[in-house]
Order: structure tokens, then sequence, then C-alpha cells
């Protein structure tokens, strides 16, 4: 296993160092000057003439590329000319606010599209296959932000019996002392149930948004996965054998089943991930990635590498601990690496 870990470490270094020059060379590739951007409309050319030296634009690209290398070797991401802090510091502050989106959406859908693909497969046919049928296309064809901005529609503005999508909390409410980043635990820790009841309900809509937008992948893999291996002979020799159709479904079918459902989730991660961008816009959500999308309006070079760079590790990392959920789930894994 150990050897798994670290031939997939080595296979991720050619794809870190090509995400880097690509990031860099798209950024620079953008339309808009960033130097004229925050000289103001009313800069003359000498002001944004100094602005760009000092920013470094007036350099040739490769001498660029080479500074933001030597800064990335010493673990700098560079100065976020719209917030004026370090890009590191920006995103270790927002990375939080979108893991925990993004996990508790994964985290409830797994929970609602496990069982129903599970049901669907041991009942083809019956109305819970057709719900599964439904729910599969209609969470592919609806667009992620225009879930988000029907879910505010229906419970904010027409019923009222959601909070108002400003961010993470209420304004009438401080952010608890910060340990995990995660507001739902630190409120926990902090022993503070009002902050915790207040984080969760605005938790709520963008998760749904999440889930909806990934229950339909991660369905419609676990009921085709369930089939296939409901179909096996293994399958039959063991309903044969007097076993009680929970053991046969559970014990048996589903962990046979699960590798192809954990393939499913790690890919329905990384979409999660793309899919907060537009998610984080529509509940005013402080993550990464709308501090991404008001750096790429801006031309901030800087906050655009970091953000495409965090996302390229954090794939790194979500791939390695497939294989490593692999080797859990299928011995066979652990034997053949």
């Amino acid at each position: 296993m150990l050897r798994m870990i670290l031939q997939r470490l080595m296979i991720a270094v050619p794809s870190l160092i090509g995400v880097v020059i690509v990031t860099f060379l798209l950024t620079r590739a953008l339309p808009g000057d960033t130097a004229a951007y925050f000289a103001g409309p009313a800069a003359t050319q000498e002001a944004i003439d100094q602005i760009r030296v000092k920013l470094g634009l007036d350099k040739p690209l490769i001498v660029q590329f080479g500074r933001y290398v030597q800064d990335l070797a010493r673990g700098e991401l560079g100065m976020s000319l719209t917030t004026g802090q370090p890009v590191a510091t920006d995103i270790r502050t927002r990375l939080p606010a979108s893991a925990e989106l993004t996990l508790l959406g994964l985290i409830v859908s797994m929970v609602i599209a496990v069982p129903l693909g599970i049901f669907a497969a041991t009942r083809p046919g019956s109305m819970v296959d057709h719900l599964c049928r439904v729910i599969a296309t209609a969470g592919v064809s609806l667009p992620v932000f225009f879930t988000g901005l029907i879910l505010v529609y229906v419970f904010y503005y027409l019923l009222g019996l959601a909070p108002a999508p400003l961010g993470r909390l209420d304004i009438f409410f401080s952010p608890p002392p910060q340990v995990t980043g995660f507001f739902l635990i630190d409120s926990l820790i902090a022993g503070d149930g009002d902050m915790f009841l207040a984080s969760l309900k605005q938790l709520i809509l963008p998760v749904l948004t999440l889930a909806i937008f990934s229950i339909a992948p991660i369905a419609r893999m676990t009921r085709a996965s369930m089939l296939a291996v409901l179909a096996s002979d293994f399958i039959r020799t063991a309903r044969a054998s007097g076993l009680s159709p929970k053991t046969v479904i559970v014990t048996y079918a589903f962990r046979n089943a699960m590798l192809p459902v954990i393939t499913t989730l790690g890919m329905v991660f990384s979409f999660l991930l793309g899919a907060n961008v537009l998610v984080e816009k529509v509940f005013a959500w402080p993550g990464i990635g709308s501090y991404a999308v008001e750096a790429l309006v801006a031309s901030d070079f800087a906050p655009v590498q970091g953000f495409v760079l965090t996302m390229a590790v954090m794939y790194v990392v979500l791939n390695l601990l497939i294989d490593i959920l692999y080797g859990v789930v299928d011995p066979r894994v652990r034997i053949e690496a």
C-alpha cells in the first residue's frame, strides 16, 4: 500500500507542474490590464506604467514565471491586489467555508442517493426505480446556479422558511472562536447551541443545492453497479444457501458494488468543488470560489493562480484517498499494488 501511495505521488508531481505552467500562461492571456484596473479610470498613462513596473508586469514572461516559481518554492502564493493580503492567508481563511459546504453537500447526497440506488436495483420497474430515474434526470438537467436561485425564491422569498442568503451567519451573530474553521464544529466545541442552529440554517439551502446536483450520478452508478452484482453467480449461490435478503444485499452485493460508487464519489466531489464557485456567488458564501471570481473580474493574477493550484492539490489528495479506499474495500487492490 505504501508503495502504491508513493507511486501516485510521483505521478502527481508532473501534473502539478503542468497546472502551474498552464495557469500562469492563461492568467496572462486574460483580457484587460491589471495595472490600468487598479490605477483607476482617471489615471494617466504614466501612472499606469508606474504601477505596471511596481507589479513586475513590464518584465518578459519568462522572468515573471521564474519569480513566480521562486515564490512557490518558498511557500508564497503572491499578494492579492484586491484584498491587500497574502493569497495564502486569504485561501487559508476562506477554505474552511468552501470545505464545510462541499463536504456537507456530498454527505447529504450520499445519504439520499446510495439507499435510493440500492432500492431501485432490488426492485427494478417499481415506483422507487422510476423515482430514481426521475431524480437522476432532473439532477443532471438543472444548472446548479438555477437550482440555488429557485430554492432561494421559494423558501426565502415566498415561504419565509429559510434565512437570507447572506453568508455563513446571520448578521446578529458573530463567528465562534476558530478551531477548525467549520462553524458547525467550532460552535459545538464552544458549547454554543444558538450559534450551531444559526450556522446550520444558513447551510441548508446551499447544501441542498449541491446535494440535488450530486444525487443524480451517485444514484445512477449505485443502481447500475448493484444490478450488475445482483446478477452474478455468487449472489445466486448466496440466495440458494438460505441467507436472508438483507445479508445478501448488504454484506455481499453492496460491498462488491462499492468500487464504482467510490470512483463516482471522487468525481462528484471534484464536480462539487467546481460548482461551489456558482453556489457561493448565489448565497454570498465567503469561500475560495467567490474569492477567485472576484479576483478574476479584477484581473488579479495571484489569487486566481493560488485558487487553481489549491484545487489541483485537493484533486491529487482526493485521488490518493480513493486509491486507499480501494485497498480497504477490496484487498485484491493491495495485493496487486
